[in-house]
């Protein structure tokens, strides 16, 4: 019993710090204190410790000697790997997604769309973040493919933590929504391939911005 308990503790912990990690809660570079998110977590740091060690193990975090773990800066080679791979597994499944979603799904994602405009508005990053991931989960979930989902949020975990830069150009910043207002648009309409579309754009969209605060090193 004590051991499926700590088991379960282990994985609550994983999933709340891989999770923090999507929505971009730390930046590149940054230092995360394992007592810091025990305290913040109420727990002891063992499952602290044995989280942040499973997250360095699939490489969305980075064990650098003298300064325990850290969040990875990007290079603009693997920005690049990344993006193209978003673009093909996140259109694939926001294909599959607006072929399936059912009513009350397409107006949650309007009600999101909203949302992000609301947050852009009033310069909400983590509001508008929160809305992102769910207008997008719920899209791909509706694909009807866990594996396919998981591949994308594996690939989400490398690109959390300078997404939550977006806001620094105020330029970039006011057009984040525009994508998605096309994405609605064409799910409305039912043109599926018109919605795999949107999805590219609104990743080429963030993706050219973010790609300049990577690191050079070529």
């Amino acid at each position: 019993m004590k051991t499926s308990t700590a088991s379960t503790l282990q994985d609550k912990t994983y999933d709340t710090l891989r999770h923090w990690l999507m929505l971009g809660r730390w930046l590149p570079g940054e230092r995360l204190k394992i007592k810091h998110l025990a305290d913040e977590l109420a727990i002891s740091p063992m499952p602290v410790r044995a989280a942040l060690q499973r997250l360095a193990a699939e490489k969305a975090l980075q064990n650098t000697p003298n300064c325990g773990v850290m969040v990875p800066r990007l290079s603009t080679d693997q920005f690049d790997d990344i993006l193209a791979n978003r673009i093909l597994l996140e259109g694939e499944a926001a294909y599959l997604g607006a072929q399936r979603l059912d009513e009350d799904t397409r107006q949650q994602l309007v009600r999101l769309c909203q949302a992000m405009d609301t947050a852009i508005a009033g310069d909400d990053v983590k509001t508008y973040l929160d809305a992102n991931e769910l207008f997008h989960l719920q899209l791909y979930r509706a694909s009807g493919s866990p594996l396919l989902l998981s591949l994308i949020e594996t690939l989400w975990l490398h690109v959390g933590p300078i997404s939550n830069q977006l806001h620094q150009d105020l330029a970039v910043w006011k057009t984040m929504n525009d994508a998605h207002h096309s994405l609605i648009s064409a799910l409305l309409a039912g043109d599926a391939a018109a919605v795999r579309a949107a999805i590219a754009t609104d990743l080429h969209t963030a993706g050219s911005y973010l790609r300049t605060l990577c690191v050079n090193k070529n």
